[in-house]
């Protein structure tokens, strides 16, 4: 049975998805075989495994940084919000509809054997398992239902580090309270503390972290500096409104607005295009910024109907339009493809009960028809983008409930990974992760200029890029860390 560590935290977006992945990569450089594991995960980030099932976005960035293929196992439960109540409930990688929050937390411990099922398959398969909680561990009016932190550290006999963000404030008082409600047996797993996102001189800290282990009686294991420079795939809301705040402002070769819907999801497709620096990115929030770009965006999302909603109301849908008959580019992804048809419905409540018709911007002349199961799968193609010759080639992945249907009287441009207007200025396609291939991103900047032959060829990997960020993320942690007590404490 493998060894198991846990990272858990003080609260939300403390650090522990990051820490567990630079763990999964210390230990795949030490020769270890090592997999991620969260049994529950909230996110609208997510991915398609080789088999086709779906998972948390947190968990696949996990497996590559233990270089290994992601494998719905490791993030068992995927719950997507599709409002502020109500999520899809995603087991297995497969949906299996809408739940309120009361009646999944009603039914939570039913999934308890599709978690430890999970969990069994890896641990016979893997050396070590790296377990992530979900917000705070000792949140007393949801503990009863736990399945994804303490209760599942006990399940997996594993050794807990707490995390705790000291750039938030509060870091004592969270640490030892968090300890304090810790019931005397989940205490016995704790390791220590990490604390992260460190500003300035760790020396200042030392009286605070003797506090903490007089307090405690358990040792702060390592202070992680704020890894500003440090790239990792974002998962949640929390990393999109950090994006939204912080507009780049730079030379670029095409200056890209990506509209940012109110449930929009998948926002890591863009990730490539504001690493890349031929690209500037802003994230648009009202009709001001269109006209100052060279190709708009319209992303994915978790709630297509009633995001097409907000278009129409917040004037941006007749901005769009003008932008479009200005000569502007635009571009749509998934639930952003489907806006830009004739019509979405939703006739059964598939993702909103409130819209089940509505007019799309009627750009593109297909139909959307949301149905009840979901598809999801992989692409590996080679696409050729409106007035190109050359095919681009990619491998990304389909997670959608719309089936799009192409009207007989549409004249346009149609292949299997793409539909594009007669005009060639208007195109989208089903595909997520279509600007991680390079051959991509060059046939973006070659489509808005009408030619391959003045496209900059791009010097930048991402694939590479982000092998390099999990080398740096291992190397911060180990300089920061006592991994080798960490380790010990596994038996490992």
């Amino acid at each position: 049975m493998a060894k198991a560590l846990m990272f858990a935290g003080t609260s939300s977006d403390s650090g522990k998805s990051v820490l567990a992945a630079a763990f999964c990569r210390i230990l795949k450089r030490r020769g270890v075989r090592v997999a991620p594991f969260k049994s529950q995960n909230m996110a609208l980030n997510s991915g398609v495994t080789p088999e086709g099932h779906e998972m948390g976005r947190a968990q696949i960035v996990q497996a590559e940084a233990a270089g290994i293929a992601p494998h719905a196992d490791m993030n068992p439960i995927l719950l997507k919000p599709t409002s502020e109540m109500g999520s899809q409930v995603i087991v297995h990688g497969v949906a299996r509809g809408n739940m309120d929050a009361a009646a999944y937390y009603e039914n939570k411990k039913q999934l308890w054997p599709a978690v430890t099922g999970s969990y069994d398959r890896l641990a016979a398969q893997y050396d070590v398992i790296v377990l992530e909680g979900a917000g705070s561990p000792v949140e007393v009016n949801l503990k009863k239902n736990d399945i994804v932190n303490m209760a599942m550290a006990e399940y997996a006999d594993a050794s807990v580090v707490l995390v705790a963000d000291i750039d938030r404030g509060g870091v004592f008082a969270s640490i030892v309270g968090t300890v304090e409600l810790l019931e005397p047996r989940e205490r016995q797993r704790l390791s220590g503390f990490i604390i992260n996102k460190f500003r300035g001189d760790a020396g200042l800290l030392r009286d605070g972290l003797d506090f903490i282990k007089q307090k405690t009686g358990f040792p702060v294991l390592g202070v992680v500096p704020m890894l500003r420079d440090l790239y990792l795939p974002g998962e949640d809301s929390v990393a999109l409104d950090r994006k939204c705040l912080q507009q780049p402002a730079r030379a670029s070769a095409l200056s890209v607005g990506i509209i940012r819907l109110p449930h929009m999801a998948n926002y890591t497709d863009f990730d490539p295009l504001e690493l890349d620096p031929r690209f500037s990115i802003e994230y648009v929030l009202s009709t001001k910024s269109l006209g100052g770009h060279d190709v708009i965006i319209l992303p994915g999302s978790k709630n297509v109907p009633s995001d097409m909603q907000f278009l129409h109301t917040s004037g941006l849908a007749d901005a769009l339009l003008r932008y479009g008959q200005a000569g502007g580019r635009i571009v749509g992804v998934c639930g952003g493809y489907q806006m830009l048809g004739r019509c979405i419905r939703d006739p059964h409540g598939v993702e909103s009960k409130e819209f089940r018709e509505i007019a799309g911007l009627g750009l593109l002349p297909i139909t959307t028809i949301f149905e009840a199961t979901k598809i999801t799968r992989r692409v590996n193609a080679a696409i050729t983008l409106p007035g190109l010759r050359k095919p681009a080639a990619l491998d990304g992945y389909e997670i959608h409930m719309g089936r799009s249907l192409l009207e007989a009287d549409g004249p346009c441009h149609a292949e299997e990974c793409i539909t594009a207007g007669p005009d060639g200025r208007v195109w989208g396609s089903y595909v997520h992760g279509l600007f991680d291939s390079d051959d991509m991103r060059d046939a973006l900047i070659a489509w808005h200029c009408g030619s391959e032959k003045v496209c900059a060829l791009s010097s930048f990997s991402y694939q590479a890029f982000k092998e390099h960020n999990y080398d740096l993320l291992a190397d911060a942690v180990e300089q920061h860390v006592d991994v080798k007590s960490i380790l010990k404490r596994m038996g490992v």
